[in-house]
């Protein structure tokens, strides 16, 4: 009795240590395997001011950092990243300009192959609005964003996030 007592406490003990805090890397630490990746830049808030003008209005006045807030409410089913995963939803990189239903590697609803819309601002703003009633029979769960500017908030992040860098 008293050793299970004992063992159990250990247990416990060492369960609830491992959930404290990671320790600090000192500056010669290269055991880390992520010491050794090169670091990704994305564009300087310079450049996304620039970037973001150049969208139609109202997104060219959209607030991005808003637009990434609303994102988390798509993240759960999309991926946004070039080469990233489909998910619950498809992955979203490349989405402006290309043919509802249409992304080779993702399996989409007949009723979103047969929607016959290319994404575009006003397109995107429509179905996000009120997907079910925009193309009824879609898969995507999600009841949509009934606020104007949390949408185009949105929809501007995406286009930023989801275009390929122009060279």
């Amino acid at each position: 009795m008293r050793a299970s007592l004992f063992f159990g406490t250990l247990t416990l003990a060492l369960c609830l240590s491992a959930c404290g805090d990671k320790p600090a890397e000192t500056a010669g630490d290269s055991g880390s395997a992520q010491a050794n990746l090169p670091a990704v830049e994305g564009p300087s808030p310079a450049e996304l001011v620039a970037k973001l003008a150049t969208l139609p209005a109202p997104y060219n006045t959209a607030d991005l950092k808003a637009g990434e807030k609303a994102w988390n409410k798509c993240r759960s089913c999309h991926t946004l990243v070039e080469g990233g995963a489909n998910m619950v939803g498809p992955n979203l990189y490349g989405v402006f300009g290309r043919k509802s239903g249409s992304k080779a590697d993702y399996q989409y609803s007949d009723a979103m192959k047969g929607h016959n819309a290319v994404w575009d601002f006003a397109t995107l703003d429509d179905y996000l609005t009120h997907p079910q009633s925009t193309v009824p029979g879609t898969k995507m769960g999600f009841m949509g964003i009934k606020d104007e500017t949390e949408r185009h908030n949105l929809i501007a992040y995406l286009k930023l996030e989801t275009s390929p860098a122009q060279k």
